[in-house]
């Protein structure tokens, strides 16, 4: 069983845009005791619509969670099954709402067997760290992800290519099903925690900067802080929507024992 304790925390901010359209949240499982869920879902397709797709997700995430047992389920399938399902919700709700919803998706979930299991669509991500050091984060589905992968564009170029927000797999497109990545992470310990993110956040860090803010704060000031310098970062342009979620394992808190003449006496 774990040998840590959760600390979590979400934020957001609209950045320069008329709308927020990301959506997070934090959830744990009635089913599935010591079970706890992170999503967080970047929404696109204008005003309205791109919020409509990843309220959505949200609540398809917290509909599968809430009947999720771990004597009849697997994560690996829920979340799959999340994506797939959100998909199709968002592709149906395009023809009643008159809108072109989108929207990317990451979400973790953490077990009380010390495990770690996520997913992602996207370019929403998702950071892994090891202390203040990044071990593991998504690859995007990304037109410039392609790119690198194929030795035609360094990571440094790609961070501010002028094609870098074009994706090739997300929720609601009517041209392709999504991409869904599933991977996990086993033996987790206090000092692990994990980052959610849209790109209106990564796009303005190093890995090693997310990582060193994480680490040395609660994921409340860590929000905090990493909202703050994404504002004094993206001043004079237009800054999207900022979203994170943060998991982070902390040392549980042992108490420690102190008895006295008087509470004897008391105890007597």
């Amino acid at each position: 069983m774990s040998q840590y304790k959760i600390e979590a925390g979400t934020a957001q901010h609209i950045g320069d845009r008329h709308e927020q359209q990301d959506r997070t949240g934090l959830f744990t499982a009635p089913k599935a005791p010591g079970y706890v869920m992170a999503v967080l879902a970047d929404g696109m397709g204008g005003l309205s619509g791109g919020a409509l797709a990843a309220e959505q997700v949200l609540r398809t995430a917290k509909q599968a969670f809430d009947l999720f047992s771990p004597q009849t389920d697997d994560v690996p399938t829920m979340l799959a099954t999340i994506a797939r399902d959100a998909h199709t919700i968002i592709k149906l709700s395009a023809f009643s709402s008159e809108k072109k919803p989108h929207s990317t998706v990451v979400v973790l979930v953490i077990t009380p067997e010390r495990s770690a299991v996520w997913a992602h669509v996207g370019d929403s991500r998702l950071y892994r760290f090891d202390g203040p050091n990044c071990v593991d984060r998504t690859i995007d589905h990304s037109y410039v992800e392609g790119l690198i992968k194929e030795g035609k564009l360094s990571r440094a170029e790609a961070r501010d290519h002028h094609l870098s927000n074009v994706l090739l797999s997300a929720l609601g497109s009517h041209d392709s099903e999504p991409e869904v990545t599933v991977a996990r992470y086993d033996g987790l310990k206090a000092g692990d925690a994990f980052l959610l993110c849209s790109d209106g956040l990564w796009h303005y860090f190093t890995d090693a900067e997310l990582g060193a803010a994480i680490a040395v704060n609660s994921p409340r000031k860590a929000s905090e802080l990493l909202i703050t310098k994404v504002r004094e970062r993206a001043s004079g342009q237009s800054a999207d929507n900022c979203t994170l979620a943060i998991v982070k394992l902390a040392e549980p808190v042992t108490e420690t024992k102190s008895y006295t003449a008087e509470k004897m006496r008391r105890a007597v």
